[in-house]
């Protein structure tokens, strides 16, 4: 049965769900549409433009998505993620998107409530995730179409908050309300629980042959008395025991533990951000987040005739930083890894007329380095293939190029914006097993969870699942591949849970 309307953590004694999703961003907001109960079909009219896909399509047509052989469907199926059923999934979506058309979904939604599987989502936050955090002027790299969830289109959703319609991007204090709104209009509330803060995630017991066995890093081996039934045949457990707390409006904490068959992962990376490594990083006048700069640029602290500001990256976020400074008229000293004609820098891979603001700062990055005549753009400096060897406390600098050649800057602020990573300290050793490089950190680009590509399983890990950027999606239009699949695996286990039990009662 779904849980109560509004969801509470219990204390004593310990809850035990089918899954818990450890994060509430939009992947684990679509997670818990689709383990609600709402199933894709084709719809009766759609023609997909691809004839290959629409012919297997048209194959079990009467069948939902979930049912049906994802492998099949995803064969043969080109886009902008590695995972094949992130790609079937957003061709169903936005079909033939990345070659610049706008045909309709072929997907039409049902809910079905006798599939519904107990759940809840634990988030810091309200239901939304990192987007609540973000500067919420800025427009968002994606369309407002390819940040929308299914079943609720951006568009209508804007139309019906009066928004003026003058670009198809959307910021994110918009995409945010959309997540935050989305949960009610679906009625996903009874599966949400904010402010809460994980600080464990572990197994318990373990298989006889695998507790004397080192292990992968993650999951711990208890000491825990075995459980014997009658036959006094071991019985072990191997649910996963969830220990964290809730933090009340008056910063009171209240601790919770409860049990899982299994848990998926949506925490997404935005937790810690990415560090140097340099000597004086964590000088007062060094920053890793852009809200601290912008904060000091709306109290005034960066205005008149200051030092330029030292922002490192060359990411959309190191753009955001060099449009704020820019519009305040604020000095710029730009540092980043690569040479100007990378072709894997994001500005490469963005039309212009689209995204006309970071294309003005590429242009600087191009033309206003300090090999040029700079005092021709005296309010920004480029320094391409250049890292940064230290921070000193006198407010500066240290800068090599590729040469080997040292610049010392006198700077008023640095901005340290060269990526993120995910928070997954409640796992032990921080999840560096779950990778595809064992023992390093993971990353979305370098090292992402290592998953079965059709149900997205860890490889390292039963019953554990990822799903977003911890896979290497980090555009939304592309995570709802990973809930698709979550849902299918869980479903199909179901059932066969199902059939083996009514097996059992016949023999």
């Amino acid at each position: 049965m779904p849980l109560a309307e509004e969801s509470t953590l219990p204390r004593d004694p310990p809850l035990t769900l089918p899954l818990v999703i450890i994060g509430n961003g939009p992947s684990g907001i679509c997670l818990s549409y689709m383990l609600s109960g709402y199933r894709p079909y084709l719809s009766p009219d759609a023609v997909h433009p691809n004839p290959i896909l629409q012919s297997r399509l048209e194959e079990a047509r009467h069948l939902s998505i979930h049912e049906q052989d994802l492998e099949y469907l995803s064969e043969g199926l080109e886009g902008r993620s590695t995972n094949p059923v992130a790609v079937l999934f957003d061709t169903l979506l936005h079909p033939n998107a990345d070659f610049g058309y706008d045909y309709p979904s072929v997907l039409q939604w049902k809910l079905e409530e006798e599939h519904y599987i107990p759940h809840i989502v634990l988030g810091k936050g309200p239901p939304g995730g990192a987007w609540h955090d973000m500067e919420g002027s800025m427009l968002t790299l994606s369309l407002g179409d390819w940040m929308e969830l299914p079943g609720l289109k951006f568009k209508d959703w804007a139309l019906g908050k009066r928004r003026n319609l003058k670009t198809d991007r959307a910021t994110p204090a918009e995409v945010a309300s959309y997540y935050k709104h989305y949960i009610k209009i679906m009625g996903l509330q009874r599966n949400f629980i904010d402010n809460t803060y994980i600080t464990s995630v572990v197994k318990p017991y373990r298989e006889q042959e695998e507790s004397t066995s080192q292990g992968n890093g993650v999951v711990v081996a208890s000491e825990e008395p075995q459980i014997r039934e009658g036959n006094d045949e071991p019985v072990l457990k191997k649910n996963w025991e969830i220990q964290g707390y809730t933090r009340a409006a008056d910063g009171s904490h209240q601790p919770f533990c409860l049990f899982a068959e299994a848990i998926a992962l949506a925490t997404g990376t935005f937790d810690s951000p990415a560090r140097l490594g340099v000597s004086g990083e964590d000088l007062p006048y060094v920053s890793h987040c852009i809200a601290e700069f912008e904060a000091a640029v709306n109290k005034g602290k960066l205005s008149g005739s200051v030092d330029p500001v030292l922002i490192v990256g060359a990411g959309l976020t190191a753009a955001d930083a060099i449009l704020c400074a820019s519009n305040h008229n604020i000095p710029i000293i730009h540092a980043f890894r690569r040479r100007v004609t990378d072709p894997s820098l994001i500005f490469k891979q963005l039309p212009k007329k689209l995204y006309p603001e970071y294309h003005k700062v590429y242009h600087m990055m191009c033309m206003q380095s300090h090999t040029t005549a700079s005092n021709l753009h005296a309010s920004y400096t480029g320094f391409p293939e250049h890292c940064v060897l230290s921070f000193k406390p006198d407010m500066k600098c240290v800068l090599q190029g590729t040469g080997g050649l040292k610049k010392v800057l006198k700077i008023s602020m640095a901005l340290v914006l060269i990526g993120s990573h995910p928070n997954l300290s409640f796992l032990k050793e921080q999840g560096r097993g779950l990778g595809h490089h064992p023992n390093q950190p993971i990353t979305c680009k370098g090292n992402p969870v290592e998953i079965d590509p059709y149900t997205y399983e860890s490889l390292k890990e039963p019953n554990l699942f990822a799903l977003g950027p911890l896979v290497g999606d980090n555009f939304i239009r592309f995570l709802k591949g990973g809930a698709l699949a979550i849902t299918r695996c869980l479903e199909t286990r179901q059932k066969n849970r199902h059939r083996l039990a009514e097996s059992d009662g016949v023999s």
